[in-house]
């Protein structure tokens, strides 16, 4: 059941990134603008990041497996159809349809695991080989999406329809059935799922396009005002409906807001690193697809050594550490990026990076995921696990959008430019993983703080009874 879980998440990150390293062959195959030709990217990302609440809430509500299953389908037929496209916008829908099949299948996926495995070091290794699996597919894709590009393009998508089916095939045979429905009522929260997905598609679509339509545009000020009224309109609706679809009891769980936040600064930084180091070594150093996919190979390594034993480690030292050391180790490794330079070398610039990136990632993941989960009902398992990944993927496209503004118009400046416009972007990434590993200490520090104040005020309490029998409990 682990294997076929984790083989789906693996998809989900694979089709993340390997399309991406096909997205210029698709361009000129179809002879798209280079702003159509983005959103054969951003397509994906605006399904993913949009259906994720709805997926989470629907998998508790008509079951995990079922929902897993249906994302599945939905993933191979975007994937084919994607694969089959005769014109760009196609090519764009099948990228939208596989994104929210992803939405379906991550959260159903992390339930399932969180469902099946004791809370404890079982559910913490198994979370930690979940890691490993979806990391290394984000790492691989650009291996495999450099290698396939340079057969077709199309190739990128094809080969996400026999994965799909072989893990819906084991999915039918070895994921354990839903229990049976009790038979009362159930209330489906049509309001709230309207507006809340329609608040996400809109979110993430401002965020995608306010590089290109400037953040202070009316288009962007304008999306942006509707997204928020929409999310004041889900709020009302969810505080009225009798089984809501995200019950707002359950934002302020402090564990589950905090890992999305740390969640949304993991995979944030992540990304934009990858985007500056594959513009670096493709544009500025003009290496190919695949030599620059090697080159990212050692992260996938890293991360798939130590994922396994990350789960281990969440025992003894709880889940605080492996988030600060695995952000500590963000922040050095991008700190340590900001040497690149005109003939840098990979070896001693790139590589340190990589390999520490490829330590730190697996333990602040893991973490991340099993703090989002810890606690939380078995009725609402499906909906933390859509807000954790609704933190990963609008972290991704909220920081990457940011790093991409930092770095100004890559097309018209000359070699000085471009690398200052490299440095520039790496910052953001650098100031982000380092209030991201501080925030950690100031948190643990302030939650010492209030227990000191509630002791020392049971302590006052304790005081102000009566003489006599303070007295007494004094000698006893």
């Amino acid at each position: 059941m682990l294997v076929v879980v984790c083989g789906a998440f693996s998809l989900d990150a694979l089709d993340n990134i390997m399309v991406g390293i096909a997205t210029p062959q698709i361009k000129d195959e179809f002879d798209m603008s280079t702003s159509a030709a983005q959103w054969v990217v951003s397509a994906y990302v605006l399904g993913f990041g949009g259906f994720l609440l709805l997926g989470g809430r629907m998998s508790d509500l008509l079951g995990k497996r079922r929902v897993f299953l249906v994302g599945l389908t939905v993933l191979a037929v975007g994937s084919l159809a994607g694969g089959l496209a005769t014109d760009g916008t196609l090519v764009i829908i099948g990228r939208l349809v596989m994104g929210i099949g992803a939405a379906l299948t991550a959260p159903s996926a992390l339930s399932i695991i969180v469902s099946n495995f004791p809370e404890g070091p079982q559910r913490n290794r198994a979370v930690g080989i979940y890691t490993a699996c979806g990391a290394v597919g984000y790492s691989i894709g650009v291996v495999v999406g450099g290698a396939l590009t340079e057969a077709s393009w199309r190739w990128t998508f094809v080969l996400s329809v026999p994965v799909a089916v072989a893990a819906l095939v084991g999915a039918l045979l070895l994921v354990p059935k839903d229990p049976a429905h009790d038979g009362g009522k159930r209330h489906y929260d049509a309001g709230g799922a309207v507006t809340v997905t329609a608040a996400m598609l809109l979110l993430v679509y401002a965020i995608v396009q306010a590089p290109a339509e400037g953040w202070l545009s009316d288009t962007t000020l304008g999306v942006f005002a509707v997204s928020v009224l929409l999310l004041a309109a889900f709020a009302v609706i969810e505080s009225r409906a009798p089984q809501p679809l995200l019950r707002l009891g359950l934002l302020r769980n402090k564990s589950l807001v905090g890992a999305s936040l740390i969640a949304a600064a993991i995979l944030g930084t992540y990304m934009s690193y990858q985007f500056v180091g594959s513009l670096y070594l493709q544009t500025y150093r003009g290496w190919s697809p695949l030599e620059m996919a090697f080159a990212f190979l050692p992260i996938g390594l890293m991360i798939f050594i130590f994922a396994p034993r990350a789960g281990k480690w969440l025992g003894r030292t709880g889940l605080r550490w492996p988030v600060f050391g695995g952000m500590l180790a963000y922040a050095v490794a991008f700190l340590l990026f900001l040497r690149l330079g005109e003939g840098s070398s990979y070896w001693t610039m790139l590589l340190p990076s990589m390999l520490l990136i490829g330590i730190g990632f697996p333990f602040a993941f893991t973490a991340a995921n099993v703090q989002a989960t810890t606690g939380v009902d078995e009725s609402e398992q499906g909906l933390a696990a859509g807000i954790l990944q609704t933190g990963y993927q609008v972290g991704a496209a909220v920081v990457l959008a940011v790093v991409t503004v930092r770095m100004g118009d890559e097309d018209t400046a000359g070699p000085a430019e471009m690398l200052s416009g490299y440095h520039q972007g790496t910052w953001v990434i650098v100031v982000i993983a380092g209030v991201s590993a501080l925030s950690v200490p100031i948190a643990a520090g302030a939650a010492r703080l209030r227990a000191g104040r509630t002791t020392v005020a049971q302590g006052t309490a304790d005081t102000d009874e009566p003489a006599a029998e303070s007295a007494g409990r004094s000698l006893g």
